[in-house]
């Protein structure tokens, strides 16, 4: 995958991934504290996974603009 079709997909995950995080914690002043699985690992491994692709991304970008 190339570096301007990598930034999009990083932003986007990191994206979803922000959001995660904000309803783990509007769930848990709610009152939650029983959330789901799946809802905790997209807040964790999310804007992990999307903040190193887009490292990974924009390395590649600059390392094809020198050669």
């Amino acid at each position: 995958m190339t570096a301007p079709k990598l930034m999009p997909l990083a932003i986007g995950l990191f994206a979803v991934g922000v959001l995660a995080i904000v309803a783990v914690f509007v769930l848990f002043i709610a009152g939650y504290s029983d959330l789901p699985v799946w809802l905790n690992v997209a807040a964790t491994y999310l804007p992990a996974v999307g903040l190193g692709l887009g490292i990974i991304a924009v390395i590649r970008k600059a390392r094809q603009k020198k050669s």
